[in-house]
């Protein structure tokens, strides 16, 4: 008999559906980025830029214990005009609220089993988001582009 599969380590299951939902964001034209700070603080697991200007935000849940510990995801809806949750299929779905959006992962992608509602941003938040994601975006780039000369910087930056 062959022995059951080892579970996945949690930080590996939540690394896949994130990239998951980064795909399915791409795949819509959405410009994802991963691991946005918000001027509140806390960290978006996915920030979106969509097609249409607005900002979606995907939070990722890699089991029921995760979603449940975490009280912090509603701060997110003041930085979005759509709030979503990528799950895979072993998540208890009905754990995730009604009025948001649901990602389904599976393998290497993911599904919209629910489409989150609207609920638009005020223009001088959108405008003060646009310029942070901008800025974050183009930095990873750059970072991407010239490690070396990032590195320096943020060294620089330090000790000034």
């Amino acid at each position: 008999m062959d022995a059951p599969p080892a579970p996945i380590p949690p930080a590996l299951r939540t690394a896949a559906i994130c990239r998951a939902a980064a795909r399915f964001c791409a795949r819509r034209g959405w410009a994802p980025v991963t691991e946005m700070k918000l001027p509140n603080g806390r960290r978006a697991d996915i920030l979106a830029l969509l097609p249409d200007g607005g900002f979606a935000v995907v939070e990722v849940k890699s089991c029921a214990r995760d979603f449940l510990s975490d009280s912090k995801w509603p701060d997110y809806r003041e930085f979005c005009d759509r709030l979503f949750f990528a799950v895979d299929l072993d998540f208890p779905q009905a754990l995730i609220p009604a009025d948001t959006g649901l990602l389904v992962a599976e393998g290497p992608d993911a599904t919209l089993l629910r489409d989150a509602p609207a609920h638009a941003l005020a223009p001088a938040r959108r405008k003060a988001l646009l310029h942070r994601y901008a800025v974050t975006a183009a930095g990873r780039l750059a970072a991407l582009q010239d490690p070396a000369g990032q590195a320096e910087l943020r060294a620089a930056l330090r000790v000034e």
